[in-house]
């Protein structure tokens, strides 16, 4: 039924291991691959992991420091996997305690793990286990209780229900014709309807005799026509003449159009002179800094001790309302014992602290589900760990999640645009970027900023304008190109101009006029082409479909996805169905996915840097771009360890 079942440590030192009968393929393929998609990438809060035809169930040991795998065919259910997981991890420990405490390689490479017997012994036992548990057997109609009743039984049951019921109308009747047996004497029930009060109509404290004797003296008074007597009321005030309609005075509104023009003057309130008019022409926002090399990191500043404020403030202070006092002694032991590394961590421990780490992600813009799998994977991470020396729970949990954070926005591999783009000259090919998202994050804008860049390193551009759905679409491209070539004009070139812009108008195929400047770009001998599409909501399925087409037909040499840093679980929706579309309407094996994001907008979110978290986790792509303003220079560099430092400060 098993395929594998392996355990090795941390390091990478296989201890023992286990191959199912019939199974000849390797299982280092998938044990690699769950190690490289799940342990070092922080994802562990799910135990189970697909790879190909396989589903691998695992279990972490971080007082040991051992990991525990069981890969079986995903068309198989066994029920029983976790639990045996568990068993073999408790009996492996007790086994071979004394060589796991010591936890050096040598010891581990120089030990033998002779656990063939009782591996065996347990999967035999949770597999009869799994047996006994199986769904039991139909009963037959001779074993059922129906089969025992007769005819006479159900009849004789009928006939006294209705006895019952007609015994029980009877005593309902019996019970309302009580009280009329016993009938009241003349004497007590004048007494009564004397003493009888009413509250209707405002008659409070009146007797039946009295009420009628007022209605009396009312219809009276109404056929007499004398008007009834009316409570005296306060004589009004007179009434004021109402004034006509002020025109209203603005305080700032000047009394003619004249004073409101200012296109004159300059900011002085005088008149503005041919210099000045001369220089707000020159536009000397346009004097730009250089941008030669790699770009920027994102940089954020935050103290250490701001971040162990934070901490207090944030986790524990919270925590410790939570523990009860129970006596003075057992308060201070408890504090010593929760500052001592006494006992491994527990999930009951860490419980009050991820609660409040997570709503603290949640608030600072990270996806509500994100923040789940995060605490749970820093759950799975720390259960069973023995804290050092004057540690707090929540400063260990602290710690793991920073480093937890900081793994996930540290790329699986490094995107080198500039590097890349030098070996795609090198095989006399331009390299293509093809960017895509969702309407108004900043796509033709960051194309430009890039641009920009690339320029400053000394390579030539070909922006494609392949949004022919958005009016004003290339007119927008047309006006950054003009702007790019006045900064490096065509002269400084060998008269040239650096950036040029294909174009075809709008309403036609984006697909097929990329390829043309794809095309026209290795004819010119452009290092580089940006290929920029039309923006589009993740459910709008034409689109969706047009998009894939485009990347499946030019095959970019690189696919940005450009998403805002202002979205929280929107991120999650829009990259989920972004990669979805690109894999089902793509017609190779092998399907193009999003390769990195560009970050818009970073400058707008002050320390809610949790959409960071979110579209990094769900890809496991990389940030490859930071847009921080409105400028060509405001292009940065992602800072792995600034931006979880912003994400934890309170």
């Amino acid at each position: 039924m098993l395929d594998f079942f392996t355990i090795f440590s941390k390091g990478g030192i296989v201890l023992w291991c286990f191959q199912g009968t019939g199974v000849t393929e390797s299982f280092t393929g998938p044990v690699n691959a769950l190690i490289r998609s799940v342990i070092l990438q922080e994802r562990s809060g799910n135990n189970s992991y697909t790879h190909d035809a396989l589903s691998l169930k695992y279990k972490l040991d971080n007082e040991f420091e051992l990991v525990f795998v069981v890969g079986f065919q995903k068309i198989l259910t066994l029920s029983y996997v976790d639990k045996f997981i568990d068993d073999v991890q408790l009996h492996f420990r007790d086994r071979y305690k004394n060589e796991l405490e010591q936890k050096g390689a040598r010891t581990l490479l120089s030990s033998c793990f002779a656990f063939e017997d009782d591996f065996k012994m347990l999967l035999c036992e949770a597999e009869e286990s799994s047996k006994a548990r199986g769904p039991t057997s139909m009963r037959s109609f001779n074993a059922s209780l129906k089969s025992q009743k007769t005819v006479k039984s159900m009849i004789e049951t009928k006939g006294g229900d209705k006895g019952k019921e007609q015994g029980g109308k009877k005593n309902k009747n019996a019970k309302k014709e009580a009280p009329a047996a016993e009938p009241v004497k003349g004497e007590q029930a004048k007494a009564l309807a004397s003493a009888q009060k009413t509250v209707e109509n405002g008659n409070q404290g009146l007797t039946q005799e009295e009420i009628i004797q007022k209605k009396r003296e009312e219809f009276i008074r109404k056929r007499m026509w004398a008007p009834a007597e009316k409570p005296s009321k306060s004589p009004k005030p007179a009434k004021e003449k109402t004034k006509g309609k002020e025109k209203r005075v603005w305080t700032l509104g000047g009394s003619s159009t004249k004073e409101l023009d200012y296109s004159q003057r300059n900011g002085n309130g005088a008149h503005a002179t041919g210099d000045h008019v001369l220089d707000a022409q020159a536009d000397p926002g346009m004097q730009l800094s250089s941008m030669k090399g790699d770009l920027l990191a994102v940089d954020y500043e935050s103290s250490e001790d701001e971040e162990e404020d934070a901490v207090e403030r944030v986790v524990v202070a919270d925590t410790s309302k939570q523990i009860p006092k129970k006596g003075t002694f057992g308060g201070m032991f408890g504090m010593l014992k929760g500052l001592v590394g006494s006992k491994s961590l527990s999930q009951e421990d860490m419980e009050p602290v991820l609660d409040k780490m997570r709503d603290h992600l949640i608030a600072k813009n990270v996806a509500a589900e994100i923040a789940s799998q995060l605490c749970d994977s820093v759950a799975k991470k720390l259960e069973g760990k023995v804290m050092g020396t004057f540690t707090t729970v929540a400063s260990t949990v602290k710690g793991a999640l920073q480093d937890s954070l900081v793994q996930i926005l540290q790329p699986k591999r490094r995107v080198d645009i500039l590097r890349d783009v030098l070996e795609a000259q090198s095989q006399r090919r331009p390299f293509v970027i093809t960017f895509c998202g969702v309407n108004g994050v900043g796509k033709s804008t960051n194309l430009a900023k890039i641009s920009f860049w690339l320029i400053e390193n000394g390579f030539t551009v070909l922006i494609a304008a392949c949004d022919t759905f958005r009016a004003g679409a290339v007119e927008q491209l047309r006006t950054h190109q003009r702007r790019l070539n006045s900064l490096h004009p065509p002269q400084d070139d060998g008269g040239r101009p650096v950036v040029q812009l294909y174009e075809k108008g709008y309403g036609k195929d984006a697909a097929g006029i990329a390829m043309e400047a794809i095309a026209y770009a290795r004819n010119q001998a452009f290092d580089v082409v940006l290929v920029d599409t039309a923006g589009r909501m993740q459910d709008n399925t034409p689109l969706m479909t047009a998009l894939a087409k485009l990347i499946a037909v030019n095959m970019p040499d690189l696919v940005l996805f450009v998403g805002e840093a202002l979205v929280g679980n929107e991120a999650v929706d829009q990259l989920v169905k972004f990669n979805q579309a690109l894999a089902d309407h793509s017609m190779s094996d092998k399907p193009r996915l999003i390769d990195g994001i560009v970050l818009t907008k970073f400058d707008t979110i002050d320390d809610k840097v949790g959409a960071a978290i979110s579209m990094t986790y769900i890809t496991g792509q990389p940030i490859v771009f930071v847009g921080t303003g409105q400028t060509y220079n405001d292009l940065r560099s992602l800072n792995a360890r600034a931006v979880v430092g912003a994400l934890m400060k309170a």
